[in-house]
């Protein structure tokens, strides 16, 4: 089995980050805020964090925030859940969460959600579990949960469990793995689900009959860890698989 080159991973996205002239930055730059998140935290887990300027980094995330409270992808873009959770997370990681102001963020959060107990991703209302994890999520890291009905986000999100024991987007939505909640689930039910998601190469998908995807690595190996069913997969055909892309 192969091996993590962590040092040219480290040196790839350090390089991405001096690129932010080139056509290919530019047609992503709403993406900015997440690239930064997953860039920042993979230097982290590889020890590599000390290589870039925080204060720059800092100044560049609070410059993403708009009157709402919010943060858009990045400067001068509309305001979002995701890069909003994405700040939060940020500067979780360099343990800077003083320079925000929590009352404003966390208001802007608590606002999207709806009378039904789901979240809107932003001011123009499309709803979708994701957004639930990414509010509660953020409000935890800022200790400011009490500021939304969290028994109806968990009613929501409840509302929205397949008979296979997966979740849905939405109420009646086709269950995907990127969809999940730890409140009234049957662990046997999921579990078999998620464990269902991996392929012969290994890998994992997020739907049945979809092609497998790095990104499910994240979202059904962390569903099948919280529920202790991380056993249930082939764990070494997993790794190869992750390597080989």
């Amino acid at each position: 089995m192969g091996e993590l080159a962590a040092e040219k991973h480290a040196n790839y996205i350090v390089s991405v980050e001096k690129k932010k002239g080139s056509f290919e930055s530019v047609v992503i730059e709403h993406l900015r805020m997440n690239g930064a998140y997953w860039g920042l935290t993979t230097l982290d887990l590889l020890g590599k964090l000390h290589v870039l300027d925080v204060d720059q980094i800092i100044s560049w995330l609070i410059s993403c925030q708009h009157e709402s409270g919010g943060f858009g992808g990045n400067i001068g873009h509309d305001p979002h859940v995701m890069y909003t959770l994405s700040v939060v997370q940020v500067l979780a990681l360099f343990d800077k969460l003083d320079v925000l102001d929590i009352e404003k963020v966390s208001n802007y959060v608590a606002g999207l959600q709806n009378e039904d107990g789901s979240f809107s991703r932003d001011e123009w209302g499309e709803v979708d579990t994701r957004f639930s994890y990414i509010a509660i999520c953020c409000l935890a890291l800022v200790h400011q949960l009490n500021k939304i009905n969290v028994e109806k986000a968990v009613k929501y999100i409840v509302s929205c469990k397949n008979l296979d024991g997966g979740f849905g987007c939405t109420p009646g939505g086709k269950s995907h793995a990127g969809q999940r909640s730890l409140h009234h689930i049957d662990k046997d039910l999921l579990g078999w689900w998620l464990c269902e998601r991996q392929v012969k190469s290994g890998g994992l998908n997020g739907r049945p009959e979809t092609l497998p995807d790095v990104c499910y690595s994240w979202w059904v190996l962390s569903s099948l860890i919280m529920i202790n069913g991380v056993h249930w997969i082939n764990k070494e055909k997993l790794v190869k698989f992750i390597l080989d892309c």
